[in-house]
């Protein structure tokens, strides 16, 4: 039996809530990796097979699967093939407003998405976990994680309750 590992660091818990701002769903290329259930969980979603979601939307690598990224943005940025940019609407005058970058297939998210930001490396160290947080306005804000939630979300292998 595995026994969890606690960092010393984050015993006393993190602070962590999605602010839908899309930026775990960008920038340099990688992977999202996707189980079979869970390609099929997305077709279903898409109202596609699973033949033309893997080919429309997913790609092969060493026998495992991942989602498409988008080309490059203006930014330089690998775009999740889900992310949507939402174009700000015309404000008042007063406050400037910003656009908003949403996943289409959010209900169906992978495990792996399900799981941001509680990866093994961003809970390697304080140091990790502050230089995600550069990126990542949700972290270190809104609710208040146990050890015990976190690293059952950096361990799990099954969909989590959101």
């Amino acid at each position: 039996m595995k026994l969890p590992v606690i960092q010393e660091w984050f015993k006393d818990g993190l602070q962590f809530e999605c602010t839908g701002c899309g930026n775990c769903c960008t920038g340099g290329p990688g992977y999202v990796w996707m189980s079979e259930q869970e390609i099929s969980r997305l077709a279903e979603y898409l109202k596609l097979s699973v033949s033309q979601t893997l080919k429309k939307y997913c790609r092969r690598l060493n026998g495992r699967i991942s989602l498409k990224e988008k080309p490059p943005n203006a930014r330089g940025e690998y775009d999740c093939i889900f992310l949507k940019e939402i174009p700000a609407e015309p404000g008042d005058g007063t406050t400037v407003q910003q656009s908003k970058r949403i996943c289409t297939v959010y209900p169906v998210r992978p495990l792996q998405c399900r799981t941001w930001p509680f990866w093994e490396g961003n809970l390697a160290s304080r140091q990790s976990w502050e230089s995600a947080a550069r990126r990542c306005p949700g972290m270190n804000a809104g609710r208040k994680w146990s050890a015990h939630e976190i690293v059952s979300r950096r361990d799990a292998s099954k969909w989590p309750e959101d």
